[in-house]
């Protein structure tokens, strides 16, 4: 790690921080056409990793939702908020803000966007690269530096959009899959074991006891046998935005409030809503047929197909 590290990301973390008050004040100043976000319930410390079958959904609209929006914005530290919230898991507030804006203040709001993401993206390099640590040891050195910052509010990206003509929200439940060779497998596992560290609620013996049996599991099959890892996302809120001149509708991820730009005489995006989310009442478009698999190593989301 070189001995510059820390101050590169208190530089940059500080354009950040510098750039978005701009930018709120931008946005703060700006004649308010219409705005809806959605906050959703926040995640209790130690209930990072509980699954969520449903999500209820509070809408704000109006004047109430961009004062929330410039807060949620601006949430960069755990002082900001109550101390049975989860630092482990960002916020999300989903929704639209829809501004009157001349044409110089567009192009500003979109100069400061990309600024203040290109930022976001360099802070985020320095401490998942430059650092060169694990991602265990990524938390605790950013916290030994930079006490309550909540790294994953600051690496979420803005998004200001030109008028479009309507945005409508919901969920994205989805699943992360990687596939592995048997000695991929083996060396992930020799790997955690040659480190030696325990893992709750297991001491160190008993935690390279458990990895050393699903190391033999591994070895017991075929060579040739297919593993992947194939893991539950959290659900997220999307959104998707509709260009009639195009016939084209775009789906976007919406962790932060969307800024629409509306330059004079152009109409208003219609706006939609976010439902609440209920696993059991998902509908699916179109959900392939997938290859039988068992699980084996479940804490891996391992699995091996039949």
């Amino acid at each position: 790690m070189r001995y510059t590290l820390v101050e590169e990301m208190r530089e940059t973390l500080n354009i950040i921080e510098d750039e978005l008050a701009t930018f709120c004040q931008h946005i703060e100043a700006a004649k308010l056409l219409a705005a809806r976000v959605f906050t959703l319930p926040p995640r209790v410390k130690g209930e990072e990793l509980t699954p969520t079958p449903q999500i209820k959904v509070e809408q704000h609209v109006g004047r109430q939702a961009r004062q929330r929006a410039l807060q949620h914005f601006s949430h960069l530290y755990l002082q900001q908020q109550s101390e049975q919230q989860s630092t482990r898991s960002a916020t999300r507030l989903p929704g639209v803000i829809c501004l009157r804006v001349s044409a110089p203040m567009q192009q500003t709001l979109m100069t400061l966007s990309t600024s203040i993401n290109q930022a976001k993206h360099r802070f985020q390099q320095l401490i998942a690269v430059d650092s060169g640590l694990p991602a265990t040891a990524r938390f605790p050195f950013v916290h030994q530096h930079f006490p309550g910052l909540l790294t994953l509010n600051a690496y979420r990206m803005l998004n200001v959009y030109p008028s479009l003509d309507s945005v409508n929200f919901g969920w994205a439940n989805k699943h992360v899959i990687k596939r592995y060779s048997q000695q991929d497998v083996i060396e992930m596992l020799e790997k955690s074991l040659n480190a030696g560290r325990a893992r709750a609620p297991w001491s160190r013996e008993e935690w390279a006891e458990k990895v050393q049996e699903e190391l033999e599991l591994i070895t017991q099959l075929p060579s040739d046998c297919r593993l992947k890892i194939k893991r539950p996302v959290k659900v997220q809120p999307i959104a998707r935005l509709w260009q009639s001149n195009q016939q084209k509708q775009t789906q976007v991820a919406c962790p932060n409030p969307l800024i629409m730009t509306c330059l004079e005489g152009e109409a208003i995006p219609e706006l939609g809503s976010l439902q609440h989310y209920d696993e059991e009442n998902i509908t699916h478009r179109h959900k392939p047929d997938a290859r039988s698999a068992t699980l084996i190593i479940p804490r891996l989301w391992l699995w091996k197909e039949d």
